[in-house]
């Protein structure tokens, strides 16, 4: 039986945000201490970031360190993972190339994602050709390490398929040398594309929306209590929706049963509360105390233990590093294997 591999990761172009957390990277955290996995990696895709921050490199720059902050405060552990910079394996962008003969221009453009972000950033026809094709880059990071397992958010469904595509289609024209990856959704359905704060459909750094990991518990109970909810429940009296009301989007994904006699003792459960609400009688503003109590627990031990590792950031690069050169070693093992599939290893 082939070993389990992990390969995921997120593009550093800013602090990571709560949405990334429920999405992929609490569930990282508990899957390095399941023992099921012979390697996991942990890619700061800054190559993809470049994409559309070419202009300003130095926030990429920089993003690097907060991305990783952002992972040991979660709880990553270096001894239990591999955590790389994309463009310190080169081998990535190699492969890249080759794979770019396996995909169609019309394939890339039919990408839902691609087509999300690229309406989102207003490229309209100024579309960056590095941009078009990172989800053949993607491909390329996946395959490079023989993931069998990559755990991301539902955006990104499409663009594990392209990668599965892309893996078939290599796979016929020369050896089966690649391995098809599956996704690894979030359990929780509520996590799987957590809102904006202001109720808009995608959490993102560019729309203003997030609650970011590294948030002091003042931000976060600024940003929640602003928290976009139901317009029609205007009284306390009012029967309230929960039908696109943030706040009870992100008490599912964060809630817990022992939260209640911690922080609100009237209810035993999320459904009583949410009963309570919808038939009238509860007010916003006791609803969002309590969604900034259960928030706080969480985050503020990933705030402190972010904290810590920020005092020693030659550290921080020195687990990069090493984290890179263990990555180039598992690529170019790939490499070779796809060069020979290919008919390109002249000297061997």
């Amino acid at each position: 039986m082939p070993k389990k591999i992990i390969l995921t990761g997120d593009r550093p172009s800013g602090k990571l945000h709560i949405g990334h957390y429920v999405g992929s990277l609490r569930q990282r955290v508990a899957l390095q201490a399941t023992g099921e996995y012979a390697q996991i990696f942990i890619m700061i895709a800054d190559v993809q970031a470049l994409t559309d921050n070419f202009a300003d490199p130095e926030k990429v720059r920089q993003s690097v360190t907060e991305v990783a902050l952002d992972y040991l405060g979660a709880g990553l552990d270096p001894d239990k993972v591999t955590i790389f910079i994309q463009s310190q394996v080169p081998e990535l962008t190699e492969l890249t190339t080759y794979y770019m003969n396996l995909v169609t221009v019309a394939r890339l453009e039919r990408n839902p994602t691609v087509k999300a972000e690229i309406k989102q950033k207003k490229f309209d026809t100024n579309i960056p050709a590095g941009f078009l094709c990172y989800p053949v880059s993607q491909a390329a990071d996946i395959t490079a390490f023989k993931a069998t397992t990559v755990p991301v958010g539902e955006d990104q469904k499409p663009m594990l398929e392209q990668t599965r595509e892309i893996v078939r289609r290599f796979n016929e024209i020369y050896t089966p040398v690649l391995v098809e990856p599956d996704i690894l959704l979030a359990a929780n359905k509520s996590c799987l594309r957590l809102p904006g704060t202001d109720g808009k459909a995608k959490m993102s750094k560019s729309l203003g929306n997030c609650i970011y990991l590294s948030d002091d518990a003042e931000a976060v109970q600024k940003k929640v209590m602003s928290m976009y909810t139901d317009p029609t429940h205007i009284r306390a009296s009012d029967p309230g929706h929960l039908d696109g009301n943030t706040v009870f989007t992100y008490l599912d994904a964060f809630c817990r049963p022992e939260h209640f006699a911690r922080y609100l003792a009237d209810y035993v459960s999320l459904d009583e509360l949410k009963d309570h609400y919808q038939r009238g009688g509860l007010g916003d503003v006791k609803v969002k105390k309590f969604l900034a109590a259960v928030l706080e627990e969480e985050l503020a031990p990933i705030r402190q233990r972010r904290a810590e590792y920020a005092k020693d950031i030659p550290q921080i690069y020195a687990m990069l590093k090493q984290g890179s050169l263990e990555a180039r070693e598992a690529a170019a093992q790939t490499l070779s294997e796809v060069r020979q599939a290919m008919h390109i290893n002249y000297w061997e």
